[in-house]
């Protein structure tokens, strides 16, 4: 927090945000879904590329935030396994963008001590793209800040699915197939994200009210925030925005707030249920 701080200029209105943030509650997981980029153009009669070019500085404030604030893990939405779809040109660009940000970034990650790891079907990027991606995660390996995951080539299901059948694998390997049992236990430590902590804060910009199959097991308790505004113009004050609202939040996890929903004595409950008839 303190480093944060130091960066900004006092009255700047992301120097007031974070004067508010209370550095005992920052979420330790944020993902973020990076919608908007195709009508950012759009509204500007650009390209669609343009948009993710666009893209490219939100992604960099938000890392280097996050990791001034102390965050421990940060997970972008970058690619999904739908994504195929788009036009090949498309599709291309978008390497190489991913390309150049593993390039020009590195000394960033390197001074933030920042970790980069990805989370996907790797196997099915182009060569290129995939060799560059193992070497930015090598180089950074020893790193023990914040754990930068970039979703690439990613689906919820296909997360699952490549977990369960991981599980199976295994069991078929060691002759235990019969036996094996998958509880939440066991399919979690099969996950891509095994070893972090589950989401606390949700963000996702451009106002859509959808989660697009992203990080379905581990988002089962986490905060959602949607924003209207597009990822290229997403700010360093957006993010801290949404990391107040996170903090006015009375997370119950399916149970009860012991402020806001305090706990019957039994005569308290005898009592309630005589008034009712019951």
């Amino acid at each position: 927090m303190q480093a944060l701080l130091e960066s900004l200029q006092p009255g700047q209105e992301a120097w007031n945000l974070a004067r508010e943030i209370d550095p005992e509650r920052l979420p330790s997981h944020i993902a973020v879904i990076m919608d908007g980029n195709g009508r950012w153009a759009r509204r500007r009669s650009l390209p669609r590329i343009a948009g993710h070019r666009a893209g490219v500085d939100p992604v960099r404030i938000t890392v280097e935030t996050c990791a001034r604030l102390g965050v421990k893990a940060l997970t972008l939405y970058a690619f999904s396994v739908e994504n195929w779809k788009r036009p090949r040109s498309e599709v291309e660009a978008l390497w190489r963008l991913l390309r150049i940000y593993l390039h020009k970034e590195m000394p960033l990650l390197l001074r933030h001590g920042i970790r980069l790891a990805a989370l996907g079907r790797l196997d099915a990027l182009p060569e290129p793209v995939r060799r560059e991606l193992a070497e930015a995660v090598r180089r950074t390996r020893h790193c023990g800040g914040l754990r930068l995951n970039i979703a690439i080539n990613y689906g919820g299901r296909a997360e699952i699915v490549d977990a369960v059948n991981s599980l199976i694998a295994h069991a078929r390997t060691t002759g235990d197939l019969q036996n094996l049992q998958i509880d939440e236990q066991t399919l979690g430590a099969a996950l891509y994200t095994v070893g972090l902590p589950d989401p606390d804060l949700l963000i996702r910009t451009s106002g859509e009210m959808r989660i697009s199959n992203f990080l379905l097991w581990q988002i089962a308790y986490a905060e959602f925030y949607v924003t209207e505004t597009l990822w290229p113009d997403f700010r360093q004050e957006d993010l801290l925005r949404a990391i107040l609202e996170y903090q006015r939040r009375d997370r119950r996890f399916g149970g009860v707030s012991p402020i806001t929903d305090p706990a019957f004595s039994e005569e308290q409950l005898v009592e309630a249920l005589g008034a009712t008839g019951q």
